[in-house]
């Protein structure tokens, strides 16, 4: 009677975490930045499937070793190991970005070579980033003028399901610059954004230089080979 009681027992403490954790799952993937014209719902929905069907099989393996816990008590301790993996890869940190006052115009966080993030923007909108954060930044940050004023409502995302956009800048030493941006809006309708160049403004002794992928390195061949021809 006592191990029928321990057994349900674990079976309820195990459900209530993998339930639990599995639903704030779904609450955070309506967040998630989309792709390949799903959302991000429906990617991390596949994902959920594929997890689901994965613990089954693992459940069925360890069943036969492990045959003093039951077979819903192992199914619902490796979703709930699953879901924990899903909810660490899927973390984003919300920055906090002071820019200067009255600033409008694109705003860039260019990858670096650096430990601590530098958030605080100068006055050519650029900010600089460690590949952690470069890699894990999806969610809307805050932003703050230097005075302390919050401008959440200037704030211009790429698209409609991912505020941040990712650029490539070519190039410094034939090396590509990597940044992560959005825009702020002018508070006069009449200013408009005025546009530079990372690769005049960026820290090169911050900055992380990244090789020219192929299409990078032919789009700058061609260039070359086309200014090559209109000098002869």
């Amino acid at each position: 009677m006592a191990a029928i009681m321990k057994r349900q027992t674990a079976n309820i403490l195990t459900g209530i975490l993998s339930v639990g954790l599995l639903t704030t799952l779904v609450i955070r993937l309506t967040t998630v930045p989309g792709g390949m014209f799903l959302s991000g719902l429906a990617l991390g929905t596949m994902w959920i499937i594929l997890i689901l069907l994965t613990c089954l099989l693992l459940t069925a393996i360890f069943r036969k070793f492990l045959k003093t816990f039951s077979f819903l008590t192992i199914f619902f301790f490796t979703t709930a190991l699953g879901f924990s993996y899903f909810h660490y890869k899927l973390y984003s940190p919300t920055l906090t970005i002071i820019v200067p006052a009255n600033y409008s115009g694109d705003v860039d966080l260019v990858l670096a070579d650096i430990k601590e993030n530098i958030l605080t923007i100068d006055t050519n909108g650029i900010g600089y980033i460690n590949q952690w954060t470069f890699d894990k930044t999806y969610t809307r940050p805050i932003v703050k003028d230097e005075n302390g004023k919050d401008i959440d409502s200037l704030l211009i995302g790429f698209n409609s399901t991912s505020f941040w956009g990712k650029g490539k800048s070519c190039c410094v030493d034939n090396k590509e610059i990597y940044s992560k941006s959005f825009k702020i809006e002018s508070k006069n309708s009449e200013t408009t954004f005025k546009h530079r160049s990372l690769t005049d403004h960026v820290d090169r002794r911050l900055t992380k230089f990244m090789k020219p992928d192929r299409y990078t390195s032919i789009q700058t061949e061609v260039k070359i080979e086309d200014e090559t021809k209109s000098d002869d």
